[in-house]
């Protein structure tokens, strides 16, 4: 058979789009590809290179999976580029596992998803596979659970995430069995169930290479296992197993983004206690153009203002927010300060809230041997709040990949991108809607004892210091500058962070306090601030991730002066958080480093 060629090897070729499109087994992406390359073929020069852009490669299947915008062509997501990935994965099980290699599929509501979905289950049975298919339109943290529960060998789902409307994508999971062939049993038994890493990726890349053509792949007409709506029971129930239950009223206002958690996460809170909820109604049902927002990601300016709108009106004490495959979750909180009402927790505050509850009640239990982690661009402050109950924290590279295998031990992973873990053993990924209801008993229990999430920030910063972090992205139509950018920062870094001499600078590429390699660079001042830069690994970003840092005496020293200020000029302050004495100076800091990147960068 023929091999279809997935690239341009000297420039524009015609004869390859036409092998393309005569391969493609989607109508509607092989017209599309006819009408570009009729106008190439005209000499329109944007067809041309519209055309060598969609053939300068396959898209790049890596530890992400795949993930690109739908349209026609082998660097784009659709019916080809999946079939082809499928038979990939399906080879490598094969070769791994043997025949009857089990693989677990889902989808979210994003154009194509579904299609994706069937393409991968009618290969994977002709391959000699089982597969077992997800109801459509499931939270990837679903995916995750029915891998772990059903001890499948690999899970595949297709989801973009939090991306733009017009992307889609391919995440693959594995288990413990092909693990085992790969690499060793310590590896396996801590990955299995976790989205792949290296060098699984290759092999499976490899494989896909291999591919000669989509009509050269059997796809079978039927014969997969389709799941019932008990897989969604199965995995409410195993939420009981956490503990955790409203312990106060508590109005909450939540929000699906337009994307497959709604139902699942509002189950989840009513059968954890809560039921004075508030969905926003405009965002709760899957709609794949997320008309309402600019970005369907709760971390974007503007994606939680409706949510904020229905918190004033109902008088709401926390919001929840979910990405469209709910595997992020986002919290807000009441705040007479801010113009809107309320405050955006960040991914950090968050993560320290919940690894601070988590390890607070394994301390009362009397448990030993667990283990947090996070991701090195994550802040410090997790480290501190369970090194005072006793408890270990580690470092991992960014992405729930290694957060989720950190250690065998593992209780508690996050990620400052407002990913969370705390039923690794169950779900070994994040999971947005297991997390959020966690956090909406905390502050419940909180709520319970006259207290808040505001005040129990404060009570942790005043024992351990407080970590003031903030992002910084350059999003860049032209994806070479981040190359140019991180060559300019290991040449010549900064000398300083907002007047603190840089003591250190980490090439993350050379590996980091044992580390894999990575790419990227840590700078730490001698006032303990501290900045990562690296590249996207899902978005064309350039990314930075702040840190400051205050050390406990100086936020009592803070709210002594203030005090003070207040006595001599006869005014009395209200009770207020110790800590929010010295918010606008760790505030003006970052904002200080901030400013430094933006002028060395100049993006």
């Amino acid at each position: 058979m023929t091999r279809v060629a997935d690239r341009f090897t000297t420039g524009f070729d015609a004869e390859v789009v036409r092998a393309w499109i005569a391969d493609d087994p989607d109508p509607q992406t092989a017209i599309s590809l006819e009408h570009i390359l009729a106008e190439a073929e005209s000499g329109d020069e944007a067809a041309i290179a519209d055309l060598e852009d969609r053939f300068s490669g396959p898209l790049v299947f890596g530890t992400a999976g795949l993930r690109g915008e739908i349209a026609a062509g082998p660097n784009r997501m659709n019916r080809a580029v999946v079939i082809r990935a499928a038979a990939g994965l399906a080879a490598f099980l094969a070769e791994t596992v043997g025949e009857g290699f089990q693989v677990v599929i889902g989808c979210d509501a994003r154009y194509k998803s579904s299609e994706f979905a069937a393409d991968t289950a009618a290969v994977i049975t002709a391959a000699g596979g089982v597969a077992i298919q997800l109801p459509e339109q499931l939270p990837t943290p679903l995916l995750a659970f029915a891998l772990s529960q059903r001890g499948a060998d690999a899970g595949v789902m297709v989801t973009a995430s939090h991306n733009p409307p017009a992307d889609n994508g391919y995440k693959v999971y594995l288990g413990q069995r092909p693990l085992q062939a790969i690499g060793s049993e310590a590896d396996a038994e801590a990955g299995a169930g976790a989205q792949i890493v290296s060098p699984a990726d290759a092999l499976i890349a490899e494989k896909i290479s291999a591919v000669e053509s989509v009509t050269s792949v059997s796809r079978a007409e039927s014969g997969w296992e389709h799941l019932d709506e008990s897989i969604v029971e199965d995995y409410l129930s195993r939420l009981g197993d956490l503990g955790v239950r409203a312990e106060s009223d508590l109005s909450i206002v939540l929000t699906s983004l337009h994307g497959v958690g709604a139902g699942v996460a509002e189950a989840a809170l009513t059968r954890t206690g809560f039921t004075n909820l508030h969905p926003v109604a405009s965002q709760q049902a899957p709609d794949p153009d997320f008309p309402t927002v600019s970005f369907p990601n709760p971390e974007e300016a503007g994606a939680l203002d409706e949510s904020f709108a229905l918190a004033r009106e109902v008088g709401a004490e926390l919001i929840i927010a979910n990405d469209p495959d709910a595997d992020r979750f986002s919290a807000a909180i009441p705040d007479e300060s801010a113009a809107i009402g309320y405050r955006q927790l960040s991914g950090d505050e968050v993560g320290l809230l919940l690894g601070e509850d988590l390890a607070g009640r394994l301390a009362e239990s009397g448990s030993d041997g667990a283990v947090f982690a996070n991701s090195i661009v994550s802040s410090r402050a997790l480290a501190a709040a369970v090194k005072s109950h006793g408890f270990a924290a580690v470092n991992t590279l960014t992405g729930f990949k290694w957060i989720s295998r950190a250690s065998l031990g593992l209780v508690f992973g996050y990620e400052e991108a407002l990913g969370y873990c705390v039923d690794p053993m169950i779900v070994r990924d994040k999971d947005g809607i297991s997390a959020a209801v966690t956090f909406a008993a905390l502050a419940s229990r909180l709520k319970a004892a006259g207290s808040s999430i505001d005040a129990e920030l404060d009570r942790i910063r005043n024992r351990d210091g407080y970590f003031a972090t903030a992002p910084l992205s350059f999003r860049l139509d032209d994806v070479s500058l981040i190359g140019t950018a991180m060559a300019k920062l290991r040449e010549n870094p900064p000398a300083a962070l907002a007047g603190s001499p840089v003591a250190a600078v980490h090439d993350l590429s050379a590996g980091y306090e044992g580390l894999p390699p990575t790419d990227g660079i840590l700078l730490l001042s001698e006032s303990n601030s501290r900045v990562i830069v690296r590249p996207s690994g899902t978005e064309p970003k350039l990314k930075c991730y702040l840190e400051v840092v205050a050390e406990p005496s100086e936020i009592q020293a803070a709210a002594e002066a203030d005090a003070r200020a207040a006595a001599s000029a006869g005014v009395r302050l209200p009770t207020a958080s110790a800590s929010a004495s010295l918010k606008p100076a760790l505030t003006e800091r970052l904002n200080s480093i901030s400013t430094e990147l933006k002028n060395f960068f100049s993006l």
